[in-house]
């Protein structure tokens, strides 16, 4: 039996088949199931299946971030060419099905593509489609989280990078100028809270939820999911049939949130370990914050960036900001 670097003590594999390199995984997963109020890393949503949902969620007409933002891309992409510069190392974090990055292709004219992504599978076949789509663009994948690893693997290309980045907390801005990006420009796209300033209170709540919580239960599937994912990491013994998906407008954080809530009163069992839930008690699984121009330009500064630009849609409901 081999010592767990992790648990400091011999322990056995998971079940047959599990490796003992995913104790890290496990124990991230079993801490924040036992932490008040539970918690999942968002991270884990993304398997294979959980990809495949989310870039069906993207296609649904109440989900307005992605489209927004691709309608900001072909209005303004000369623009955004011009001043991010052609000929650099294009590299995406959170690169997902590669979509977002390759409608630059054409007025960036990257020499290298970097796209980093935590599905690797998926990944991989994206960015065998993508090669063949631009076979005179090098194309390299990094199966890894937006930092740590992907700063170490990309640092080497970063002297003349452009960075993509969406979809993050903002204290990540800090790890990205620090770790990923040691110099050259940086290009965001985010979410803005303005999407909600436009309407009367009720209206903004009625807009986000919809976009997190559509009729056709997408989003749902997305979320529910990670209970799979729970029992095939963890060896954990969760039903779907006993969650519902949960999303939720916090208007005083700025954000919204989506949750896995208990239907019933039930205890979630894994080796080692046992997370009891009432009725009702959630899960939290991931947040999306909504920001002003002014307040996104603040935490740029704050994290070492001196010169931004940025573009709006024409209801000014999204950016995307150009910062180095």
């Amino acid at each position: 039996m081999l010592a767990c670097p992790y648990c400091r003590h011999d322990q056995p594999p998971l079940r047959p088949g599990v490796p003992r390199g995913q104790c890290a995984l496990r124990h991230e997963l079993a801490q924040g199931l036992l932490g008040q109020p539970a918690t999942v890393s968002p991270k884990f949503l993304y398997d294979a299946l959980g990809s495949r949902l989310f870039d069906a969620i993207t296609e649904l007409p109440e989900y307005y971030p992605t489209r927004t933002e691709r309608a900001i891309f072909d209005a303004h992409a000369p623009a955004i060419g011009a001043l991010a510069g052609r000929g650099r190392t294009l590299i995406d974090l959170g690169a997902g099905n590669c979509e977002k990055a390759a409608r630059l292709f054409d007025v960036l004219a990257p020499l290298r593509y970097v796209a980093v992504d935590i599905s690797v599978d998926y990944l991989r076949q994206a960015l065998a489609s993508l090669q063949r789509q631009h076979p005179g663009i090098e194309m390299v994948g990094v199966g890894a989280g937006f930092f740590g690893v992907a700063g170490a693997a990309t640092r080497s290309w970063a002297r003349r990078a452009l960075v993509v980045l969406s979809g993050f907390e903002h204290r990540q801005l800090h790890a990205a100028r620090c770790t990923a990006i040691p110099a050259s420009g940086a290009s965001a796209g985010w979410r803005r809270r303005s999407a909600a300033d436009r309407h009367r209170p009720r209206q903004a709540k009625a807009v986000l939820e919809l976009a997190y919580d559509d009729p056709l239960q997408v989003t749902a599937a997305f979320n529910l999911n990670l209970l799979r994912r729970l029992n095939a990491l963890l060896g954990c013994d969760a039903r779907i049939e006993d969650f519902e998906h949960v999303a939720a407008v916090q208007q005083a954080e700025s954000r919204i949130e989506m949750h896995l809530q208990a239907r019933r009163a039930l205890t979630l069992r894994w080796p080692g370990g046992e997370r009891s839930l009432t009725a009702g008690e959630r899960i939290h699984t991931e947040n999306s914050y909504k920001y002003s121009v002014q307040g996104f330009e603040r935490l740029l500064r704050q994290a070492g960036f001196a010169r931004t630009t940025h573009w709006t849609d024409e209801r000014g409901w999204f950016a995307v900001f150009l910062a180095s």
